[in-house]
């Protein structure tokens, strides 16, 4: 017999795929627009080679970081507008913090490249270019599954760097359980995703309270005492009118990531 509680908790996981499903769907769309944009332009291009070879059409990685192709994560197709991942450059054996500075105060997040190699390194790419500075946590879910998403630089749950990253550590939190979902323990970070494997950006989430998922989010780090109590104050205050519905959307009490480091324990 499947409790209520049971039930609120599938439905909501549920919901959360069939978002991240839809978020794909829209930038797939939006990719292929672009790729027919970029076709017409490709051909002006070809008829203005002087200007071209004297600048005219040099790109600014400033201004174009805003409307990176990506979001929870990009897509796992193949795109001539998507970029490799970051070369690796960490030390694999080494652990780091990524310490994000916000208007509700600091929060540390322990790292461990040992276990998540390509996650740590792109955040260690993505924080030295100050990628994630200004940005806004743009989704609260305060039922079946409580997470606070941030790393959207657009801020709507459909921006990301542009390239997608493998997931690593899926057997990290345990094996699944009859219902196909592990606990995600309260101060996990994890990463955001499609719903499709291989499909990580910018976007995670910091878990405030266990929660039940499906062992589909990398998990890559672990917050802070003084970070888990920020996040919990804010999911207190609940979701903003005109959200999704009124247990998931942004959050009332907004959090602004002003500064984000990752440095080498």
């Amino acid at each position: 017999m499947v409790s209520k509680d049971q039930r609120q908790r599938q439905l909501a996981r549920e919901k959360f795929l069939r978002q991240q499903q839809r978020r794909e769907a829209a930038r797939s769309k939006a990719r292929t627009r672009n790729i027919v944009i970029a076709s017409v332009l490709a051909v002006a291009v070809l008829g203005s080679g002087a200007a071209y070879a004297a600048g005219a059409f040099k790109s600014d990685d400033s201004s174009s970081k805003a409307g990176a192709d990506a979001s929870a994560s990009p897509s796992p197709s193949a795109s001539s507008t998507e970029k490799p991942e970051p070369k690796m450059t960490v030390d694999k054996k080494a652990k780091y913090t990524f310490t994000l500075k916000t208007n509700r105060g600091a929060m540390a997040i322990a790292m461990d490249a040992a276990k998540t190699p390509h996650t740590v390194n792109s955040f260690k790419h993505l924080a030295d270019k100050g990628f994630f500075d200004k940005t806004k946590c743009h989704r609260l879910t305060t039922q079946g599954i409580y997470v606070l998403q941030c790393g959207d630089p657009e801020g709507t749950g459909a921006g990301g760097p542009g390239y997608t990253i493998p997931d690593e550590n899926l057997k990290g939190l345990g094996k699944a359980g009859k219902d196909g979902s592990v606990t995600y323990p309260a101060g996990t970070v994890a990463m955001a995703n499609t719903g499709q494997p291989h499909t990580g950006g910018s976007q995670f989430f910091l878990v405030y309270k266990d929660s039940k998922l499906p062992p589909s989010y990398t998990p890559f780090g672990t917050l802070d005492d003084a970070g888990l109590k920020a996040v919990q104050d804010v999911a207190k205050a609940g979701v903003a009118a005109g959200g999704q519905s009124a247990s998931d959307g942004a959050p009332k009490k907004g959090v602004t990531i002003t500064t984000a480091t990752v440095t080498k324990n």
